[in-house]
């Protein structure tokens, strides 16, 4: 068996491994990245890319004004009993450290959603935007031979493999029928993406978390620190004290021990794709099967099982073991499923959300997670399952597209052969495609758009918030979220509920040190990412609570292990 020596050991390439690696190499540690899939990126290469940072540079260089208390605030009162003070204050003092230290040091920048308002900014300690960044457009090929193991963005929130930005870009994207300058805008860069697609096989153009994890690769490698990818974690190695020292890894060359001489840091995306532990903690998943994941089919739990392994402690006991996000499922030509998770069309107006009994259950522009909670009781009370459906009638699909289903000009009938997405010319044949119950629907649509004609939703309020609104479409008045759904055809696709990242998972301290089941540190491991429980304590407070604590974090396993305090 071959050994190899290093300080840092990072189990796993996404952003809670890489950041990891990044800062430990930059104060001189010998570093190790091991992937298990023949790609590096994780569930961040697949992800929006969005971090939740509060006090973050960018926002303060454009004027916003935050601060950690205020911060603080908004945390106590989003975890409630399940606020962790000392992972938290962790957090909030280091976050603008981190990202200070990633834009002087390393590749990665940042741009601001300065409109990305958090996602209940109406509670104390709320901000209607500032909080949120996300790293800057990158050109691929900056990569050079190692763009070929970048895991590539999700198809389903692609347009035929060409990232889409938010904000101004993506309003271009809905308006490229009707605005010339739109039309122009698009055409300049579906140019450009088909031109990287002749030349380089994919979009060289990455954004989001595409970008997020291309910019910190770069700087890995650019550190000199290597991504072993194919390169799954058999077992932790341990001495007689107990301490972590290293790990026996399966590569493609035969089985090497690894010796970390600091620590083994746990970056392996927690367990979206376990169902063994889906079924023990995802209530509507029973079997552990009824669940639609976007996260990459490698993230099965490893980091978990084998913490535990060494005697780490699981945190199975917060309110929501994940964070949920509505999922539909388009069909592929080969006659598999996709998923495709629901971000921005749920906000848009004359789009309404429907459970079998034809009736509307949540405002269906809060936050995902809040929008399958709702979804969750509603089903459990009228005991249907677990599904719900978006409504909306010709003009308002072919406007904005309605999941997969993309807008003019792009095609949608092969949708309707699928099966994916239903039609009907009359809402009582769209019900009764869809399972609902007819006249029920009817009625709902009918008194929806009573008030909808005004822009108002009496009944759940839809486009109240900052956060409601920053997801609209700010050119329909009065409300950007609110419009009747009246002329058919009518169009509906079946939602169920999925994730973007589990919440459960390893006990760890204010410095990412891994606990047992007494609370005391295991020496040697580490946990980032969603590796590590969520300091959200089961919530969902802003865009990007899992990223940001995982870049954070990450920036603080690695002073720890490094042994700094800069």
């Amino acid at each position: 068996m071959k050994d190899y020596d290093c300080d840092v050991l990072v189990v796993g390439s996404g952003a809670g491994g890489l950041s990891t690696a990044v800062v430990a190499a930059h104060h001189d540690q010998k570093v190790l990245v091991v992937e298990k899939e023949p790609v590096f990126g994780g569930t961040t290469a697949r992800s929006g890319g969005w971090m939740w940072i509060p006090g973050n540079a960018p926002g303060k260089r454009a004027g916003v004004e935050d601060s950690a208390e205020k911060a603080k605030t908004y945390l106590k009162h989003e975890t409630g009993e399940f606020f962790d003070e000392a992972r938290v204050d962790a957090f909030l003092e280091n976050g603008p450290k981190a990202v200070d230290f990633f834009e002087s040091n390393t590749t990665l920048q940042f741009d601001l959603g300065p409109t990305f308002a958090d996602y209940h900014p109406d509670a104390p300690g709320g901000m209607p935007g500032g909080r949120s960044i996300v790293a800057k457009p990158f050109d691929g090929r900056e990569l050079g031979k190692e763009i070929k193991r970048l895991r590539p963005p999700l198809a389903e929130i692609t347009v035929l493999g060409m990232m889409i930005g938010s904000g101004k870009e993506l309003l271009h994207f809905f308006n490229v029928t009707r605005s010339p300058i739109s039309a122009l805008f698009v055409s300049g860069l579906f140019t450009k993406f088909l031109r990287d697609k002749v030349f380089h096989g994919r979009a060289m153009r990455l954004m989001n978390g595409n970008s997020l994890v291309a910019r910190l690769a770069k700087s890995c490698f650019e550190k000199g620190v290597p991504i072993w990818t194919r390169s799954p974690v058999r077992q932790l190695i341990r001495d007689d004290s107990g301490r972590v020292t290293g790990a026996l890894i399966d590569t493609p060359t035969g089985t090497v021990r690894v010796n970390a001489n600091k620590g083994v840091v746990m970056a392996a995306g927690g367990f979206p794709q376990d169902p063994v532990r889906r079924k023990k903690l995802f209530p509507h998943a029973p079997s552990g099967h009824e669940h639609a994941s976007p996260a990459p089919p490698g993230n099965t739990g490893d980091g978990l099982r084998l913490a535990e392994s060494a005697g780490a402690s699981v945190e199975e006991g917060l309110p929501h073991a994940a964070a949920w996000v509505p999922i539909s499922r388009p069909v592929w030509p080969d006659g598999t499923q996709g998923t495709f998770p629901h971000f921005v069309d749920r906000s848009k107006p004359g789009i309404i959300a429907v459970t079998r009994s034809g009736r509307r259950f949540v405002n269906e522009a809060n936050s995902y997670h809040d929008f399958c909670q709702a979804m969750y009781k509603r089903c459990t009370e009228e005991q249907t399952e677990v599904c719900a459906f978006f409504i909306a009638d010709h003009r308002t699909f072919r406007k904005y597209g309605l999941g997969f289903a993309k807008p003019t000009p792009m095609p949608y009938k092969s949708h309707l052969k699928s099966g994916y997405l239903m039609r009907g010319k009359t809402l009582r044949e769209l019900a009764e495609k869809i399972g609902a119950d007819p006249a029920e629907l009817e009625k709902t649509v009918g008194e929806f758009n009573r008030h909808a004609k005004d822009g108002n939703d009496p009944e759940f309020h839809k486009g109240s918030t900052a956060y409601n609104r920053s997801l609209g479409d700010p050119e329909h008045k009065p409300n950007p979220c609110v419009a009747p759904v009246k002329k058919g055809p009518f169009y509906a696709i079946k939602l169920v509920i999925g994730d973007l990242g589990t919440f459960d998972g390893l006990r760890a301290d204010e410095n990412a040190r891994v606990l047992d089941d007494s609370g005391k540190v295991i020496t040697g491991l580490y946990a980032v990412g969603n590796d590590a429980a969520s300091i959200m304590g089961g919530n969902y407070p802003g865009g990007g609570i899992t990223l940001g604590p995982a870049l954070t974090f990450g920036y603080i396993a690695a002073q720890h292990l490094a042994g700094s305090n800069q």
